[in-house]
């Protein structure tokens, strides 16, 4: 058995060969001085179960606290996402209302994009050295800020109080620069985490897939939300958003555990977009994200042109849109990628594969039922291919990099918004079509990439540890 194994190998052994227990005075027999009686090994067994056990127990504790914490941090990323997803169905239209050129708003959304490129590393490293919690207090905090500053604006652009000049200036500084630096928080530190709890490959795409599961349900909610009250008001839908976001930032005060001194990091790595166990999953997500936003932008003006529909109703139909692709996004990722149990590189190939199907069913001009059907698939390729993008190199970094990848990827993530945005209007402007073509040209050129490129092969059954493995950092 091993406990007796590891019992007889914690005894010395004389020059004969022989035994003998190595006991405590306390523990030897009185007239015996040399503590020649042998030892009660059903005792030693006894302990050595005990430790287990014990060691057991902590483990469970500890598992459970974990989980608990992973669910806070998820309904955080939730809250976030809906705040934002709010807005998706109305700004198309918002934009009209308030009279801003389509190019306009997609240059706002594209400095928001900038801002996380910018920031998404920072913010990664810092909630492994400062915490979850403080991490995400300033994130929300600044969120519900800058998004109520927002509303106010947007409510005196649609009563004719300001110019489109200045109008403008104000959506770049308020819902580009502040909001956009803010929100780059939120999935780094939701990323970091999971890869910090997690070791082996299925447990990992599995809670990479949570994240972009709670991602695609704040989608719909989102859509469906936004959608609904637009048929009110497009106000209504804005004045909404900081609401969501102030509801987030409670949750993470009230009941989020801030982490002790031991479970931080003292000195997060920072990871080159340039390392080799990094680039060629960048690469693949910033394509299949760039196809995914050239079309999210462009979603409300196709709806309306193809329709014939008004500002409000427009609003209506793209927020039903919206959350088939939301619904498309989570059935991937809480039934097809847990399920399937397949490798990263295999998330990726059929995910692209399935989302460049999407496109070309989207460039058919077939009424409102087929934009539905399209906008399903290409968020059900999506959210196959999404796990795939942020777990595998996740299970190639140390503990001390994660921080630091997770940035990166938020980074990567937000690089694909600083450009589809503007480009997807600029190319709808030239063409409706145009976007459509390009985006599923994009998602075939991401899947031939990842089949054939070697830096897809299987990523290792669990994650390595810079202190065992020595695995080099990219600073």
């Amino acid at each position: 058995m091993p406990e007796s194994t590891d019992a007889q190998a914690s005894l010395p052994e004389s020059p004969g060969g022989d035994h003998h227990p190595t006991q405590s005075p306390k523990a030897r027999p009185s007239g015996d001085p040399t503590g020649a009686e042998p030892p009660d090994r059903d005792s030693e067994r006894e302990r050595i179960e005990r430790r287990q056990q014990n060691m057991n127990a902590s483990q469970r504790t500890g598992d459970t606290r974990a989980s608990s914490q992973v669910g806070i941090v998820l309904a955080t990323v939730f809250l976030a996402y809906l705040g934002q997803t709010t807005l998706n169905p109305v700004i198309a239209p918002l934009s009209r209302e308030v009279g801003l050129d389509e190019w306009q708003i997609g240059v706002t959304i594209s400095v928001a994009a900038i801002m996380v490129v910018l920031t998404s590393q920072i913010w990664g490293r810092r909630s492994q050295s400062w915490g979850r919690k403080p991490v995400l207090i300033a994130s929300l905090a600044t969120c519900t800020a800058a998004m109520t500053l927002f509303a106010i604006i947007a409510a005196m652009g649609v009563g004719g109080n300001l110019g489109k000049t200045p109008l403008f200036i104000l959506f770049v500084l308020v819902r580009g620069m502040l909001f956009g630096t803010a929100l780059a928080a939120i999935l780094p530190t939701a990323q970091a985490y999971v890869a910090d709890i997690t070791s082996s490959e299925e447990e990992r795409v599995r809670g990479m897939a949570g994240v972009g599961a709670t991602q695609g349900i704040a989608s719909i909610a989102g859509a469906l939300v936004g959608g609904l009250l637009s048929g009110i008001s497009l106000m209504v839908s804005v004045d909404m958003v900081p609401v969501f976001l102030f509801a987030g930032l409670l949750v993470v005060i009230f009941v989020l555990r801030r982490e002790s001194r031991t479970e931080l990091v003292d000195e997060p790595a920072h990871v080159s977009p340039f390392d080799p166990r990094v680039w060629p999953f960048l690469m693949a997500g910033f394509g299949m994200f760039t196809a995914l936003g050239l079309i999210q932008i462009v979603t409300g003006f196709l709806v309306q042109d193809r329709l014939g529909l008004d500002a409000d109703t427009t609003g209506l139909y793209t927020g039903g849109a919206l959350l088939a692709a939301g619904i498309g996004m989570v059935i991937a990722q809480t039934v097809i990628v847990p399920r399937s149990k397949w490798a990263p590189s295999t998330l990726l190939r059929v995910g692209t594969l399935l989302g460049a199907a999407g496109f070309a069913l989207l460039a058919l001009n077939s009424g409102f039922a087929l934009i539905v059907i399209s906008v399903t698939v290409i968020g059900m390729g999506v959210g196959i291919a999404m796990p795939g993008y942020t777990a595998g190199p996740t299970l190639l970094m140390s503990r001390e990099e994660q921080g630091g990848l997770a940035g990166l990827i938020g980074a990567t993530n937000g690089l694909t918004y600083a450009v589809s945005p503007a480009a997807g209007t600029a190319m709808y402007g030239l063409s409706p079509i145009l976007p459509i073509a390009v985006g599923g040209a994009i998602l075939v050129a991401v899947f031939v990439f990842v089949l054939i490129h070697p830096g897809f092969r299987r990523a290792p059954e669990s994650a390595p540890e810079a202190a065992a493995t020595g695995a080099p950092r990219a600073d």
